[in-house]
């Protein structure tokens, strides 16, 4: 038998010496394993035959998702644990012992324990009392679904998978927001929800939450029927200026604040040099625009899109203005020199888009937006008789040319500017009625048969493009804007109905009816449709008209 003295070793048998040195090796691999295991986020370790779980688990402080079902535990507790997914809780029982630890697992429990204690003194991290103490004063009670006679329930529907597929709720109760600014500093989020509640009234002090942009009140019945109104509707701007102005059903404490609220602000806005919130509203209530949506419409007017227009002049949005008042002075003027302005600046020399202005009465649907050739394309242009397409872009041709060598230079006017847009073109786009006739040539001219008159008071409004959708929307929003501004001006001015000739002097106060001054244009919905009836667009929607909110009120 060898006997050998190992380096700083008692003398010891060969073999002997490697069962030591095996066992050695063995633990240094265990403590190295114990320390990677420190850094774990997720665990999966369920399925298996594990009869306890190390307690070296509560030493990993990473460690926020762990799987550990299926597994026969012999600590029934920590069994029950397991199968509720209760992490946390795992951890801390870990941490304390569990039960069914020897004498040796508990001393080393303890180690840990001291050690950290150490170390958290090290550090200067407040005691584990501290800490409970602490918690103490920030206290939430958790009422269990089984104790609520009325819990709430959110559904998921499949499709949420895949676009924004997790959402966690829970209901807070017992929140006070009457000391102080607390309400304010609550709202200085973007978004409040707090529907379905037993809210009587609005607190006016969302008024002044300038950041909140969306919110829900809906499921609340609330004394202001006006008010309950907006929120059904979902007109947030709505909803503030109307608590701003006040609102009706408020309190004498409720008005006395609103009333000091009000003062504040003037004084404000006197100290900035802005306009006071009255001439605000004023100014708000002159450019309104009141939505008919398609389902309210008993008529609604429908445009079909043929396939041809893809590969010519793709995108059209069309929709009906109402309540237009172009008979007074110079308003027809201004209207027909808006419109020019426009092709001019948005409409980037109707390269970017056309827009056409017809008389509704005019015109009978359902209409269709269509490409025919040019030699078959027959068309009545403003100020002109019948004329093929093809012939017209000569005929415009010509006239171009003799306006160069009369005014001796190459800018042209008029419709001569846009010839170049057809270039290379073997169809061209067309909008025609229900009996057939071109009523719109874009991006050329309109048809003679729908012009716009002095007794025009509604008018449909299409913006054609072969650029993009996006373009027409906005083009269209900026044309209703200009519209009810021109709207505004003919009521303020209170012109005499002109002649056609149309003098460019303002005469005394007409015959209007003051109440003209706070009736609004009534824009209608308008469907553009495939040929199966499959809807395109549908203008204008709950996302139109956001361009020009700033400027005006759309009351939908």
């Amino acid at each position: 038998m060898v006997q050998v003295t190992p380096l700083g070793r008692k003398e010891i048998k060969a073999k002997d010496l490697l069962r030591q040195l095996q066992l050695e090796a063995e633990e240094q691999r265990k403590q190295k394993k114990r320390q990677n295991v420190s850094g774990l986020h997720n665990l999966d370790v369920g399925n298996n035959q594990l009869r306890e779980l190390p307690a070296a688990l509560a030493d990993c402080p990473r460690l926020k998702e762990a799987n550990f079902k299926g597994n026969q535990l012999k600590d029934k507790r920590l069994e029950k644990m397991v199968n509720s997914c209760q992490m946390k809780a795992i951890l801390e029982y870990l941490r304390a012992g569990g039960r069914g630890k020897g004498k040796a697992e508990s001393g080393r429990e303890e180690a840990r324990k001291k050690k950290r204690e150490k170390q958290q003194r090290k550090d200067g991290v407040d005691g584990e009392q501290d800490e409970l103490e602490e918690a103490s004063k920030l206290l939430v009670k958790v009422l269990h679904v089984s104790e609520n006679p009325a819990p709430l329930v959110v559904k998921a529907s499949p499709g949420v998978k895949d676009v924004r597929a997790f959402i966690v709720c829970c209901v807070l109760k017992g929140v006070n927001l009457k000391p102080g600014n607390a309400l304010k500093r609550f709202l200085s989020a973007q978004s409040l929800d707090v529907g379905n509640n037993q809210l009587r009234e609005l607190p006016a002090a969302l008024a002044d939450c300038p950041r909140l942009k969306e919110a829900n009140f809906k499921g609340n019945q609330l004394k202001d029927k006006r008010l309950e109104k907006m929120v059904n509707s979902c007109q947030m701007k709505a909803i503030l200026e109307y608590l701003r102005a006040g609102g009706r059903g408020k309190g004498k404490a409720e008005s006395g604040r609103e009333e000091a609220r009000k003062k504040k602000r003037e004084k404000q806005q006197r100290k900035d040099g802005v306009d006071g919130e009255q001439d605000e509203l004023e100014e708000a209530s002159k450019l309104l625009v009141k939505v008919l949506h398609v389902s309210e419409n008993p008529a609604p007017l429908v445009v079909k899109a043929s396939p041809g227009v893809k590969d010519v002049r793709a995108f059209i949005v069309c929709c009906v203005l109402k309540g237009v008042n172009l008979k007074p002075g110079n308003a027809l003027k201004r209207f027909l020199s808006a419109q020019t302005k426009l092709h001019e600046d948005i409409c980037e020399k109707r390269t970017a888009a056309t827009i056409a202005t017809h008389d509704l009465q005019l015109i009978k649907g359902p209409l269709l937006y269509d490409v025919q050739p040019p030699e078959e394309l027959k068309v009545t242009p403003l100020g002109r008789k019948e004329i093929k397409a093809k012939d017209l872009l000569r005929q415009l041709q010509l006239e171009a040319e003799e306006q160069r060598k009369q005014k001796k230079r190459q800018n042209v006017s008029g419709l001569h500017k846009y010839l170049q847009l057809l270039d290379g073109k073997d169809n061209y786009p067309c909008l025609v009625d229900a009996e057939g006739v071109v009523i719109s040539f874009p991006p050329i001219t309109n048809s003679e048969k729908t012009k716009i008159r002095k007794e025009t008071r509604d008018l449909f409004l299409e913006v054609t493009s072969d650029t993009s959708l996006q373009i027409c929307k906005d083009v269209m929003d900026t044309l209703i804007l200009k519209i009810a501004e021109l709207n505004r001006v003919t009521l303020e001015n209170k012109e005499d109905s002109g002649s056609d000739n149309e003098s460019d002097t303002l005469s005394g106060p007409g015959n209007l009816n003051p109440s003209q001054n706070v009736q609004p244009l009534v824009v209608e919905q308008v469907r553009v449709v495939d040929t199966d009836g499959n809807l395109k667009v549908l203008y204008p929607s709950k996302t139109d008209l956001t361009t020009v909110s700033s400027l005006l009120t759309v009351i939908r």
